[in-house]
């Protein structure tokens, strides 16, 4: 079942001789429970892509269609719920709270939303994501292993359409960064969950369903990765 849907997106900043054409034209689909790793150069345009299918920066032109809804056809306050609920997201750095504990930062995306914790949910993903006796840790007591954990934690708890993360292990060793990417595909397995991941990882792009490079704003190989 197709969840994601872009059809022609394009998105220009600037104008004149200063005109940046960030992505040109750009169009693909994606099913439900897909792990996509979409990989590229520094300025090829794959964060705006993110960003914009995460509602956070509007197209120059073209739509995306989330489970059949045009994004940017709602307002700035629907925009915004559909942050909250229909998308996760996972950066680099955390962005975590830091006067928050790891159960508070994880519910904080359900608690802005107006909703009850499901706290069979976030008991089953503190246990999942090994963070069991950590609960009241603030983020500066975790390694960044631990972080990236809570942070992966917060995008599951509205249970969201699409989870994005941003090269989810760039601040991490080579062991943190193998363990996080178990996690990521455990999201993708046990609560058909699916992931679109942004990275200049070769390894976790080798390990998604499907690959999507992108150059100078466009698409220059969409192909199955994995068997």
């Amino acid at each position: 079942m197709e969840i994601l849907k872009i059809e022609n997106l394009t998105k220009i900043y600037g104008s004149g001789e200063n005109e940046v054409r960030a992505l040109d034209d750009v169009s693909f689909s994606v099913e439900k429970g897909e792990f996509l790793a979409i990989i590229g150069p520094s300025g090829s345009g794959k964060s705006t892509l993110l960003h914009m299918i995460g509602g956070v920066d509007r197209p120059t032109s073209g739509r995306i269609l989330m489970n059949g809804q045009d994004v940017y056809a709602q307002n700035e306050d629907q925009l915004a719920i559909f942050r909250r609920r229909q998308v996760g997201l996972i950066y680099q750095f955390y962005n975590l709270i830091p006067i928050l504990n790891v159960t508070e930062n994880m519910t904080l995306p359900v608690l802005m939303d107006g909703r009850r914790v499901n706290n069979d949910f976030l008991n089953e993903l503190i246990d999942t994501l090994d963070l069991r006796g950590r609960e009241k840790h603030l983020p500066n007591q975790l390694s960044g292993g631990q972080q990236q954990r809570v942070s992966i934690g917060r995008a599951l708890m509205n249970m969201p359409a699409v989870v994005l993360a941003d090269e989810p292990t760039g601040n991490l060793d080579s062991k943190n960064s193998q363990e996080i990417l178990e996690l990521l595909k455990l999201s993708n397995k046990k609560y058909n969950q699916t992931l679109i991941v942004i990275t200049h990882d070769e390894n976790i792009a080798i390990q998604a369903d499907r690959v999507i490079s992108i150059e100078d704003g466009k698409i220059t190989r969409d192909s199955a990765a994995r068997g």
